[in-house]
């Protein structure tokens, strides 16, 4: 699980320097179970948040 959240995480971040859109047509905010973020690490969790924070302040995605 832990491998699958990053290579999203990764592929998000990658995402951001695209031509392709903007972060807003391409991203969407990382929604993850109470049991998956336990086996997060700390930087997982700090890369997760700063995308989900990006969102929330561009694009106006709500918690």
């Amino acid at each position: 699980m832990v491998k699958i959240l990053t290579l999203t995480l990764l592929l998000a971040i990658a995402g951001c320097q695209s031509t392709k859109g903007s972060f807003c047509a391409i991203s969407s905010p990382i929604r993850i179970s109470a049991s998956a973020i336990d086996a997060l690490t700390d930087a997982e969790v700090k890369a997760l948040l700063a995308h989900n924070r990006k969102g929330q302040k561009l694009c106006g995605w709500r918690p």
